[in-house]
């Protein structure tokens, strides 16, 4: 059996919401695993279940009328459509409208009456112009429409083809039978036309969808001052593409300019934008060793810095990556609009079927009853409802990741309509994370000062808790211990062994329960069970705190401080922020059971750190990290406040809640367009021309409504 493989791709030759439909039917019923289809962006990826090769998957995609535009695994494929092929004729929907509009123009100028008589009139001059439009349309629409109904997979081109082709023959045989009654080639060229002005003015509107999206993508590439030094060590500075840039070359930025990849300053210091990645626009000051972000922006100073990672590997390109695989998923909401989505094909056919037979019964008339059914043929819209989740959440994750919310999938987005319940961890949550040591004692007569730093440093120097940062800065020695044998256990500390043998503890209150009554202190140090000294720290609130637990509250939310530290310091904590409930002294296991209990029992988001707290992050109904930039691939949270954000948190609850309702107001219009709309043709109250403008503008309102969520107040 051969390797799962992740595969993703760009796929061209997505009209509508519904080609995404189709193909995650079809990679589905290949046994592809997870997968993710962005029809606004035209992303494809997901697994291979070993059995299948994605040679023969893309051939599939291929018949289906899909052209892989960016597979560099495999050969590149190509479909007769000529979707966006380099040269080719006529390749994209604005192209095919402008080519067909004079045509369509001078057919219908029968509306003007005093040409009613004039040679343009003739039959044959009529076919001569709406054949080159026909031709076109059937190139695009008929293909695609044959490959669809050919894989057991019709799509909305089905329908454009069927009513475009009925009108089109019926005119032939006027045509050839002298039965200028029966000429409608002005009908089967409008409808072509208007057709593709609307594919073309939804491609416009789901473009507005990806804006802020696409303000990240284009931060990426600019311009970068590489450094080189030549044979005596002259440093010479030379323009270059980022993109050019390698990991571990040294760039120069100066004030003004953009941060070309991730960098770390190696030498001087400057105030930085990072707006682009946290939402934030007030500079902070960065200095040496300290890293900085591909796509910001330098306000003040100049370094030099070595690029720490490029293209994929970037913040920037992560944090891309991560919203536009969760614009592919399909929240619950979208699940019942993709039923409907998968049998409306079908069906509009076999309305229009109807609408011709009952039409001609009544009216004893085959012509007005066959533009009845042209007219439900060409109205009908499968693409609002395929649209209107897709366009909403386009715009709902892109605003987030301007402001430093990322949310990993969709579902997380929708899903904060139900929360009714926050968790808060204590340390780098509500508090800064920032530690400071406020005293130590030294209680072994046998172990001096600067002994005892080094043994302390020496641990926690492994740890990844925000804590042990303060030792790491503070205490940093020149030499160290080589230990046997050092591990974390989380809620407790280090446990470490020398080469003689010699067990040493360095961690919480539980680590010396045992040994003392005084439970006062942060760290104890214990050597082979011996209590060898202790250590204060200090950690400050952050100043968004209080601000962030009293909107909860305003919205009837209730907020819980769940935390790993003594009782006294986290209700000490609880009371100057307003927070309803305290649950302290818990291990990561039982913070675990708690998250689980309290999910049971009501929909719980969970705000931490993400180190200690993976467990329970995973467990919530949305579990939210507070991480810095270079954390953003952790996989426990569903959503991440980029830079310790807690300030964006209502922001996030506010997006995902506005998200949901938007998404709501897209469906109800979808569902009543086309329930109204239909019947409105089959009665004949409009024309096929009319049908085909309305369904051209009908994405276009969809894409508008959920285009306000790029302004509308959320939080």
């Amino acid at each position: 059996m051969a390797a799962k493989e992740k595969i993703q791709w760009k796929v061209d030759g997505m009209d509508c919401a519904t080609c995404a439909l189709t193909i995650n039917k079809y990679l589905n019923k290949e046994g592809a695993n997870d997968v993710k289809v962005n029809f606004a962006t035209g992303d494809v990826s997901f697994e291979t279940n070993g059995t299948v090769a994605p040679d023969k998957i893309s051939k599939g995609l291929a018949d289906l009328g899909y052209t892989i535009v960016n597979n560099n695994n495999h050969a590149h494929l190509h479909d007769h459509t000529g979707h966006n092929e380099k040269g080719a004729f006529l390749k994209n929907n604005a192209q095919r409208f402008w080519f067909c509009l004079p045509f369509t123009l001078i057919l219908m100028l029968h509306m003007v009456p005093a040409l009613h008589h004039s040679w343009i009139m003739h039959p044959y001059v009529q076919l001569a112009l709406c054949l080159p439009v026909y031709m076109v349309g059937m190139s695009f629409f008929g293909v695609s429409a044959w490959k669809s109904i050919k894989n057991g997979m019709p799509n909305m081109n089905v329908l454009i083809a069927i009513g475009a082709t009925a009108a089109f023959v019926y005119s032939l045989y006027g045509t050839f039978t002298g039965q200028t009654d029966y000429i409608f080639f002005e009908t089967a060229a409008t409808v072509i036309s208007l057709v593709f002005l609307g594919n073309f003015i939804e491609e416009k509107a789901v473009d507005s969808t990806q804006a802020q999206l696409k303000k990240l993508a284009e931060s990426q590439v600019v311009m970068a001052n590489m450094i080189a030094y030549d044979n005596e060590h002259n440093e010479n500075v030379f323009p270059v593409e980022s993109s050019a840039l390698r990991t571990g070359d040294l760039v120069l930025i100066k004030s003004g300019e953009q941060v070309p990849s991730d960098c770390k300053i190696l030498w001087g210091e400057a105030n930085v934008n990072e707006a682009i990645i946290t939402g934030e626009s007030a500079p902070v000051t960065k200095g040496y060793k300290e890293k900085l972000i591909g796509g910001s922006v330098i306000t003040d100073g100049t370094v030099k810095a070595q690029v720490t990672a490029v293209g994929k590997d970037t913040v920037l390109s992560g944090i891309i990556n991560m919203v536009q695989e969760a614009q592919g998923e399909k929240p619950p909401v979208q699940q019942m609009a993709d039923k409907i989505s998968a049998v409306f094909i079908p069906v509009v056919l076999g309305i229009a079927a109807l609408t011709l037979i009952i039409n001609w019964v009544i009216l004893k008339d085959f012509t007005p009853s066959l533009m009845r059914a042209i007219a439900v043929l060409v109205i009908a819209c499968p693409c609002a409802m395929g649209l209107a989740t897709p366009a909403a959440i386009a715009v709902g994750l892109g605003r987030g990741a301007r402001n430093g919310i990322l949310f990993r999938n969709a579902t997380s987005l929708e899903n904060f309509k139900n929360i009714k319940q926050v968790v808060f961890d204590k340390t780098g949550t509500l508090t800064t994370g920032s530690f400071s040591i406020t005293g130590y004692k030294v209680l072994d007569n046998k172990i001096d000062d600067a002994s005892f730093k080094m043994l302390v440093y020496s641990m926690e120097k492994y740890s990844n808790h925000p804590i042990a940062k303060a030792f790491a800065k503070e205490w940093k020695a020149t030499s160290e211990i080589r230990w046997q044998k050092i591990e974390e256990i989380k809620g407790e500390g280090m446990r470490a062994t020398d080469k003689s043998g010699n067990e040493y503890r360095a961690g919480s209150y539980k680590v010396a329960a045992h040994l003392t009554q005084d439970g006062t202190h942060n760290i104890y140090v214990t050597e082979n069970n011996i209590l060898i000294g202790y250590i204060d720290v200090a950690d400050e609130l952050r100043p968004e705190a209080r601000h962030v637990v009293s909107y909860f509250h305003s919205k009837g939310i209730s907020t819980v401080l769940l935390s790993g530290d003594k009782k006294e310091k986290a209700q000490h904590i609880a009371d100057a922020l307003g927070i309803d409930e305290v649950i302290a002294e818990k291990t990561p296991e039982e913070k675990l059971q708690i998250i689980a209990q309290k999910n049971a029992a009501t929909p719980t988001a969970m705000v931490g750190d993400g180190i200690n707290d993976a467990p329970a992050l995973a467990k919530a109904t949305i579990g939210i990290s507070m991480s810095d930039a270079s954390q953003i691939a952790m996989q426990t949270a569903q959503v991440v406040l980029m830079n310790h954000g807690l300030k964006n948190l209502p922001m996030a609850l506010g997006l995902g809640k506005h998200t949901y309702k938007t998404i709501k107001e897209n469906l109800f219009w979808a569902f009543s367009y086309n329930i109204i709309a239909i019947p409105v043709a089959a009665l004949g109250f409009l024309t096929p021309q009319f049908g085909a403008l309305i369904m051209a503008f009908s994405d276009v309102v969809l894409a508008a409504n959920s285009s306000r969520l790029l302004v509308k107040k959320v939080d």
